[in-house]
């Protein structure tokens, strides 16, 4: 147990700032599953909008500190490129319907 005035502070100032960062990390999740609800729905302008509410939570986590701005970056570029690939997928699925290749092809060509 600490001893000294300035120790009992700092116990105190961690246990809220421990408190903080806990908050807005799970805001920070919980935007996340929104996002991925709306990706699975296959709603891609639900999901465009709660790409852009999660992008502004993480950029707002990172300019307090709760986590590294690289961490909200590579965070926001991950959900970016989900939702590009859901945007794209039908895309995609109508111009190559008939020339994907199934698993084990290489060896059936040796």
């Amino acid at each position: 147990m600490a001893h000294s005035i300035s120790a009992k502070k700092r116990i105190r100032q961690n246990l809220k700032a421990r408190a903080r960062n806990r908050y807005r990390k799970e805001l920070i999740k919980n935007q996340i599953k929104s996002f991925t609800l709306a990706l699975g729905k296959g709603d891609t302008s639900a999901a465009a909008e709660e790409l852009r509410k999660v992008s502004s939570r993480l950029d707002k986590v990172a300019a307090k500190h709760t986590i590294h701005k690289n961490t909200a970056a590579r965070k926001r570029s991950r959900l970016a490129k989900r939702l590009n690939a859901l945007i794209a997928a039908p895309a995609k699925a109508t111009t190559a319907a008939g020339t994907k290749r199934g698993k084990g092809t290489r060896a059936a060509k040796a």
